[in-house]
């Protein structure tokens, strides 16, 4: 069945001094925010923003500062789950919404988290996918580490990627290598305070702040996934007392096979609407073949 078409409006709003982008799909009071992994833009989840305004859903996908087309400042005190999830509420503000299901992937898994922790009356319901927290920290540290080293000692590095980008026709480019090419489209300052700023802060709030969190959650964790660990993914849904816990076969379920993830995310969306929202008990879901 084709998916009914759905407006889509690009914004942008000041918070400070600061400029952040987002774009909206769809109308209506029933609201979604979606949020990208670190580096990444929204971009990113446009696939996933359509297939949930199809179902009647008004869904906003926001560039958080130093991401896509937001602005990037330089100085690594600008960045921090705290002020993403700041400027999550701040967003929501400018949109007149009082309430919305918000999460998103890795990083934007974990500042739905910081939402619920940090204005909970906001928050409708939480998508995680893929959180990073405990289980994770190395991995990360092994991951992003080189960035900084590069962004910071050879810049000259961040800057050539980013030009050989520019050169790709994005037009002629399937949607994800267009959120590849962006997301590695860098400028070394911002790459580097964003990088430096997530390092030495906190990931997400503590095991006993998760446990505090009554918003029902949808928690996606993948197998066989070195930073995103599943044992992470299902310990977040173990912790709150109204999260249901999905498993993904890998990683590219949802980008390659998105018909099974993307249906439980309509109706977890859809449940968290109604009035009261549902309240999901800790359940594991095995993945389907």
């Amino acid at each position: 069945m084709t998916p009914t078409l759905a407006s889509e409006r690009v914004g942008q709003f000041v918070r400070g001094s600061d400029r952040l982008e987002y774009t909206e799909f769809g109308g209506g009071e029933r609201w979604v925010v979606l949020l990208h992994g670190q580096l990444m833009p929204r971009t990113m989840h446009d696939r996933l923003a359509r297939t949930l305004a199809s179902e009647g859903l008004h869904v906003v996908t926001l560039d958080l500062l130093g991401h896509g087309r937001s602005d990037r400042p330089e100085d690594p005190k600008e960045y921090s789950m705290t002020s993403f999830a700041e400027q999550v509420v701040a967003l929501l503000d400018h949109l007149g919404a009082d309430q919305a299901v918000v999460g998103g992937t890795s990083l934007g898994a974990n500042v739905g988290l910081e939402v619920a922790d940090l204005a909970p009356d906001r928050v409708r319901g939480l998508f995680l996918e893929m959180p990073v927290l405990d289980n994770a920290v190395e991995a990360g540290i092994l991951a992003f580490a080189p960035l900084l080293f590069l962004a910071r000692f050879a810049p000259w590095t961040i800057s050539s990627v980013a030009a050989v980008t520019r050169l790709v026709p994005r037009q002629l480019a399937p949607r994800w290598v267009c959120v590849a090419l962006d997301t590695v489209a860098q400028r070394p300052g911002p790459m580097a305070a964003t990088v430096h700023g997530l390092f030495f802060g906190r990931m997400a709030p503590s095991s006993r702040a998760r446990r505090r969190i009554e918003a029902p959650a949808l928690v996606v964790g993948h197998p066989h996934d070195p930073i995103h660990l599943a044992a992470d993914a299902r310990m977040v849904a173990e912790e709150m007392p109204h999260a249901r816990y999905v498993e993904a076969t890998s990683i590219l379920e949802w980008r390659l096979r998105p018909k099974r993830l993307d249906a439980e995310a309509i109706a977890f969306a859809a449940e968290a609407w109604q009035d009261p929202p549902v309240a999901h008990a800790a359940a594991d879901v095995p993945a389907s073949s």
